[in-house]
């Protein structure tokens, strides 16, 4: 008989992603990190990372959802509930600082590079304390909100990641929390939680303010770096400090200031940057153009009944609300009265720093040069790229619909159990950079390239994206559905009934020498 005829299947379910993320998991000792121990928790926590990744989804959906590949029988929660998957990310909750501590313990050291950032996801509900409304750091261009809700209650989180943008701690907070105020929290982590006696924190504009960074001086040991919003760079080039003539064949000078005492200051200039602000400005502008158009139309058209100043003030306040322009407009208004004209001075003085950004920094020139300080802040493109697949399709902290959870510490719980989905899934990137169109000579270039130029893809990058394949011929379209590899759940065939044979009565022979003959009587 032939092997195959020897099974029978049962059903088909897909495995191959299963698979992946499971081997990932292990390689990375998750397991451990979450508890030492095995125990249902654990596996149920696991197993709700893994089904992030594969197919993320509401806790309900997510019971249902991973009954239809091999995940739950390789985890063996194959009963659980949505009331286990609660229970089981309370349990989470209270050993996120010891699992963030082992993941800082295990990627950072003294004198680390970390990278820090905030971000928001809306809410639907009116239960949890931490859904405020605050403002959208999603904010589509002229005034359009994350998905087009504005209005929405929202919850902030700040990340924590090493110099290469692995995930190590995450914190919510509520959602009318300004980005400074998270500044705090995260040091007093990385000193006292964390025990690290000197590290760099990298942190964006809105990040580490004046006075944000006059607050964190009274903390030892802490390097910033962090970039002047624009209302300082502009101080700077009032002062003189700042010159248009120092990038005359450069693109990057170290200059000083009196107003930045103790720290470093790093101007860089980038055409690409200029020309991206100048369409930011420009397009705003003609469409406030447009609008207040109309509104002097209107104004004209009124002659029987005049619109009053305050009718057309609103009008115009409107307008100007919505694309933010009203500093290079002057307007004239009353009853039956309105005219505007552009402030070109205004205009001209603002374009004169289009692609100018400033790096401010405390630590010195020895141990971090001037490129490298603006090579550091860049790598917050790293966090961003985190942000991006956490609210994304990869990782989706929302799922199709918004955070709906009822309950403070659900909502934290699911925004820890996010970042490690992502923790796994950075390393699965790493792990299948071959296989993906990534640049694989990008990290090397980072250290030696122009730290303001724009990156550029390397030869082996646009050859590999062109011929959709690795040099060793690989093809990318064989990640495209991993899913397709099963797992076939077989079943021996009972052996053949065979019918029991009936047992043969022994054989009566007669002694009597002849039969014996009845009389009938007559």
């Amino acid at each position: 008989m032939a092997v195959a005829d020897a099974f029978a299947i049962e059903r088909s379910l897909p495995h191959g992603h299963v698979e992946a993320v499971l081997a990932m998991i292990n390689k990375l000792g998750l397991d451990g990190l979450i508890a030492s121990k095995r125990c249902c928790q654990r596996d149920l926590v696991l197993a709700m990372i893994a089904c992030r990744l594969i197919h993320p989804a509401s806790k309900l959906a997510t019971t249902r959802l991973w009954r239809a590949t091999t995940l739950a029988g390789e985890l063996g929660v194959a009963g659980a509930d949505e009331d286990g998957l609660y229970a089981a990310m309370d349990w989470l909750l209270r050993r996120q600082p010891l699992i963030e501590k082992k993941l800082a313990a295990r990627y950072l050291a003294d004198g680390a590079l970390v990278l820090y950032d905030v971000t928001s996801s809306y809410y639907e509900g009116r239960t949890c304390p931490l859904m405020r409304i605050g403002y959208n750091r999603d904010c589509q261009p002229f005034g359009m909100g994350q998905n087009g809700k504005r209005g929405k209650t929202q919850v902030i989180y700040g990340l924590l990641a090493d110099g290469k943008g692995r995930p190590l701690a995450v914190e919510a907070y509520a959602g009318n929390v300004g980005d400074a105020a998270t500044v705090g929290d995260q040091v007093d982590k990385l000193k006292r939680r964390f025990g690290f006696k000197r590290v760099v924190l990298v942190g964006d504009r809105g990040m580490l303010t004046q006075a944000r960074i006059e607050a964190l001086k009274a903390h030892p040991g802490l390097g910033r770096i962090s970039a002047l919003r624009a209302s300082a760079v502009r101080g700077l080039a009032d002062e003189g400090a700042l010159q248009l003539s120092l990038f005359d064949g450069r693109n990057i000078a170290g200059i000083a200031s009196p107003a930045f005492p103790g720290g470093r200051l790093v101007a860089c200039y980038n055409p690409l940057l200029a020309d991206q602000r100048r369409r930011k400005r420009e397009d705003p502008l003609a469409a406030t153009e447009r609008q207040l158009d109309k509104i002097v139309r209107q104004v004209r058209r009124r002659t029987r009944r005049p619109l009053d100043g305050a009718e057309i003030g609103r009008k115009v306040g409107a307008v100007i609300n919505r694309f933010k322009m009203g500093k290079h407009f002057q307007v004239t208004m009353g009853d039956g009265v309105f005219a505007y004209d552009r402030r070109q001075a205004s205009i001209r003085r603002e374009a004169e720093l289009d692609g100018i950004y400033v790096i401010r920094t405390s630590e010195s020139g020895e141990r971090l040069p001037t490129g490298d300080a603006v090579r550091r802040y860049k790598d917050l493109a790293h966090v961003e790229r985190a942000f991006r697949c956490l609210k994304g399709v990869d990782v989706l902290i929302r799922p199709i619909r918004p955070i709906r959870h009822r309950d403070e510490r659900r909502v934290r719980a699911h925004i820890f159990l996010c970042l490690l989905a992502y923790y796994v899934e950075w390393h699965l990137r790493k792990a299948l950079a071959p296989l993906l169109f990534d640049d694989g000579e990008l990290d090397a270039e980072r250290k030696t390239r122009d730290p303001v130029a724009p990156a550029e893809p390397s030869a082996s990058a646009k050859r590999k994206k062109a011929l959709r394949s690795t040099p060793d011929g690989l093809a990318h379209t064989q990640l495209r559905d991993p899913a397709g590899r099963p797992r076939h759940p077989l079943q021996a065939p009972p052996p053949p009934q065979v019918r029991p044979r009936r047992p043969r009565l022994p054989t009566t022979h007669r002694t009597d020498p002849a039969p014996q003959t009845r009389l009938r009587a007559h």
